[in-house]
């Protein structure tokens, strides 16, 4: 009986290990795939050329990829700032003040908007957000704009990655131990003094990993950004401008023209970078989290 539970035990250690490895084996089987579809644009043009350059004449063989890369990192960037400052403030609240009954109105409400479909995002966007950028936000500014551009695309997907950030939040903001606080009050701090110097410094490193998780969903969401963020091939100089992420330019463009030589392997070869750029952000965002945990300790 013994010999028979140590092998059920090893069959068990070894089975999750396989998922575990085969977890990771999948993005570098993806990542191998787009690499070699991507072979017939690489054996023309150096990578370095194709990151670098702002150049998109598909008819001409010009495929530079640099508009794109900085319309996904206006759009991202610009996003992340937006909803930071009021996901963490709602995340306080939540977790700190607010009584039982409103955390319970609160609660499917936050899940209501992970629900609502991107498309749903996309067209109301459409009607109240362009309209109002073009209308009020950029002539206060004394800019003339369409309104489609970085900062609605921004506005949208900042609203969209709020679930993730806030239920992240105020889960890693519960879980610091009752009994920390009781010791920061009874040294005679206040409640802010408490929640400001010590949740939120010992709820740091995980705070900044619901960030992370809000960045990887936003920098590859898709059909609502790619409704109002005006899709042109040129680099943005001001949230004002239009721009023309990763995403939208594989969803807009793939199935289509695909006629036009090295059309194809240049569509897969922007999905080959979306999908470093997303790695990347990931392991920089893991090496950040370390440090931060071994400073807070």
């Amino acid at each position: 009986m013994y010999r028979k539970r140590l092998f059920k035990d090893k069959i068990a250690r070894y089975l999750f290990l396989s998922l575990t490895v085969f977890s990771g084996v999948i993005v570098v089987i993806m990542a191998a795939g787009l690499y070699k579809r991507s072979m017939p644009i690489l054996a023309i043009r150096p990578f370095s050329d194709l990151l670098t350059s702002a150049s998109w004449h598909p008819l001409k063989k010009e495929f530079g990829f640099l508009p794109f890369i900085m319309g996904s990192l206006w759009v991202t960037g610009l996003a992340i700032i937006i909803a930071v400052p009021p996901c963490f403030l709602t995340s306080i609240y939540l977790s700190e003040y607010a009584p039982k009954w409103m955390r319970g109105w609160a609660n499917p409400l936050i899940d209501l908007l992970a629900g609502i479909p991107s498309v749903v995002y996309g067209m109301w966007a459409v009607l109240v957000i362009v309209p109002l950028i073009k209308n009020k936000i950029a002539p206060f500014f004394g800019v003339a704009s369409t309104g489609y551009g970085v900062l609605a695309a921004s506005i949208i997907l900042a609203i969209m990655i709020f679930p993730i950030i806030i239920h992240v939040c105020v889960e890693v903001f519960r879980a610091v131990p009752y009994e920390v606080r009781e010791a920061s009050l009874a040294l005679g701090a206040t409640k802010w003094q408490t929640i400001k110097h010590v949740v939120v410094r010992k709820a740091l490193p995980g705070a900044m990993a619901a960030v992370v998780l809000g960045l990887s969903r936003a920098f590859g969401e898709t059909m609502a950004v790619m409704m109002v963020a005006g899709n042109v091939a040129r680099i943005p100089k001001s949230v004002f401008d239009p721009a023309y992420p990763l995403p939208s330019l594989i969803a807009n463009n793939y199935g289509e023209l695909l006629s036009v030589p090295l059309y194809d392997s240049a569509l897969l070869f922007a999905s080959f970078i979306l999908l470093l750029v997303v790695l990347f952000f990931n392991i920089a965002s893991r090496i950040i989290l370390v440090r931060i945990e071994r400073y807070t300790q």
